[in-house]
């Protein structure tokens, strides 16, 4: 059985896209095919790539409602040259027809190089489609224009006016006259008209409102030199006639991946490039996924369920006010989280008992999964809710967080819902830091700025685009996190960033804007005991890609300055980096996700 075909349309702007879809959508219904939404945000070859991002953002935000109306893909790309990113996404996606613009037509060479049927649009889909004006000069294309023609009447129960221009000498080879048999056989076509003379103006004087709503024709198979990329004849339709028009080419022989080809000149593929795009293509804010109920919809349409794990330790200040906000909102009045689990640890305030008297489930990490001992540490607690936790996806969200809004929830989840490429997302704001009595707005992330990032940049350079890789807001597919191994400390956010991108790959991940989050800033001796473990986390990779054992070689014990009364003392800390294994490796954990997927009717009793 062949896989389904696909069907791109292409375009720049909202607008430009709103006007091609209904024909995009019209083909990819006839022949059966997916739809996919390919948005390009054009900038300068002198900018910066990243100069994109808040145009792609805006872009998503306009085509926000075709996510639930539609069931099209929607793919937002951020590039110099429009075709050459239409060539990736074709090289990529190997759609069998691509839907664009007359107005910016590509080049001649593009065209006859794409390995996918291609249709230019003009203008706007008829409100009323009766009479279909249909061209036939025996082309490599004629072929296409006819099933082209044949989808529309069908849809819109129209009939077809078919000009019979095939030249004398054509009409002798047998292709051509069974095509033509085929023709006469066909009951759509109700008019047969063989024009004399210029065949341009007999297209052009037949293609009026009077006669007919639409016209299908083909592209020239070789434009003359000089010429436009779809022909003469096409060309000159096209530009005088007022009536919407498809000029449609048949796919080529040759593909785009030549090299060769000068309509996709080489790309500078360096690392910065690469972290410049992905940048602009997946950096999102939350106010993209504030429509809660359209989150829920495309829930359910993919099956999905999804879970929220609240790590807790002493938070009883701030934890009533989180589990309210987020359980009056995604639990009770829209079912987005079908489950929301504190994981505490060992708190000694009253942050259980606040969290049980709302009704949220409580989950103690050192009592789970016992058999392998129990570690202090939040990554240690992440570890363990893998297990409790039983959505498809999982998102984790710090319980400290003093202006708790639905945004940390619905801005990280949003982006995994909405492409279904995306495995992994994380959380960025901006962080006051509070001195006395005045809170500096950009003054918090001291331990990301002085020392993860330049890390990253150092030697992960892929993750150099990541604002905040620290930040406690995340959230990821099941397999993605099952897949990987968890640092018990805190090394664990700069850890997961760093295993996903080996196993995943950049465009795997994503990031959100949560605007702002206040919280209680630590004082600069636990940031350096942070920053130790982190620097360790990194240092450790860094070794195992290389095949040594970095951190063997390297002293582990952290000594700290203590100042009081004048006097200075030195306080020696050991910390050593300890991590989980993949949770998918533990037998535990494989045993009780087959027996999620068993029918309670078939289950042990």
């Amino acid at each position: 059985m062949n896989p389904p075909g696909r069907v791109v349309v292409a375009g720049t702007t909202f607008e430009e896209l709103a006007r091609l879809l209904p024909f995009a959508r019209a083909i990819a219904d006839t022949r059966r095919h997916s739809l996919m939404v390919l948005a390009l945000v054009v900038v300068s070859e002198a900018a910066s790539l990243s100069a994109g991002t808040r145009a792609a953002m805006e872009l998503r935000r306009q085509l926000k409602p075709l996510f639930v109306k539609s069931a099209a893909r929607i793919a937002v790309r951020v590039t110099h040259d429009r075709w050459s990113e239409t060539a990736r996404a074709v090289r990529g996606e190997s759609p069998d027809l691509i839907v664009v613009d007359w107005m910016s037509a590509p080049s001649a060479e593009w065209m006859r190089n794409v390995p996918a049927d291609l249709v230019l649009v003009k203008g706007s889909a008829a409100r009323t489609l009766r009479q279909i004006l249909l061209p036939i000069r025996g082309g490599p294309s004629a072929a296409l224009a006819l099933e082209m023609a044949l989808a529309f009447a069908q849809a819109n129960d129209a009939k077809i006016s078919l000009l019979h221009a095939v030249r004398p000498e054509q009409q002798k080879t047998p292709a051509i006259r069974g095509f033509l048999r085929h023709l006469r056989s066909l009951p759509q076509i109700t008019e047969w008209t063989q024009p004399e003379g210029d065949a341009a103006q007999a297209i052009i004087d037949k293609a009026q409102p009077k006669y007919a709503q639409m016209l299908v024709m083909g592209a020239a198979a070789r434009p003359d030199p000089g010429a436009s990329s779809m022909g003469r004849t096409a060309a000159r339709v096209v530009s005088e006639i007022a009536i919407p028009a498809l000029i449609v080419k048949a796919k080529g022989e040759q593909s785009l991946s030549n090299p060769a080809a000068p309509s996709t000149p080489p790309v500078d593929y360096t690392i910065s490039v690469v972290v410049d795009k992905w940048f602009a293509e997946n950096t999102f804010h939350a106010h993209e996924f504030s429509d809660i109920k359209q989150l829920v919809e495309l829930k359910e349409r993919q099956g999905l369920s999804i879970s929220l794990g609240l790590p807790t330790l002493n938070e009883q200040a701030t934890i009533g006010k989180v589990i309210r906000t987020l359980r009056k909102l995604f639990v009770e009045r829209h079912p987005l989280l079908d489950e929301v689990v504190v994981i505490d640890s060992n708190s000694t305030d009253r942050t259980v008992e606040i969290a049980e008297s709302l009704g949220v489930r409580v989950v103690k990490h050192p009592e789970v999964l016992t058999r392998y001992g129990t570690v202090r540490g939040k990554g240690e607690a992440l570890w363990n809710s893998l297990y409790v936790l039983r959505g498809d996806l999982i998102a984790w969200i710090d319980t400290d967080i003093v202006n708790i809004h639905p945004r940390f929830v619905y801005g990280i989840l949003g982006p995994l819902i909405r492409e279904p490429r995306l495995m992994f997302v994380k959380g960025f704001y901006q962080r006051p830091l509070r001195a006395g009595k005045n809170l500096h707005a950009r003054g918090g992330g001291r331990v990301t700025e002085l020392v993860a990032r330049p890390l990253l940049n150092l030697f992960y350079p892929e993750l150099s685009g990541f604002v905040q890789p620290l930040a406690g807001e995340y959230s990821g597919r099941r397999k993605a996190l099952e897949a990987v191994p968890f640092v018990t400390g805190y090394g664990v956010e700069i850890a997961m960033l760093i295993d996903i991108l080996g196993k995943f790959g950049l465009q795997s991940m994503g990031q959100v804007d949560l605007e702002e989050r206040v919280h209680r800033n630590q004082s600069l001796l636990s940031l350096s005991k942070m920053s130790f473990e982190i620097i360790q986390v990194v240092l450790q990779r860094v070794g195992h890609a290389r095949g040594v054992d970095i951190l063997n070689e390297l002293n582990s014990s952290l000594k700290l300055i203590q100042y009081e009364e004048d006097v200075f003392q030195l306080d020696v800390t050991d910390i050593r980096v300890r991590e989980r294994p993949p949770m998918i490796t533990i037998p535990e954990y494989r045993r009780a996700r087959k027996e999620a997927f068993v029918p309670k009717s078939k289950r042990r009793r």
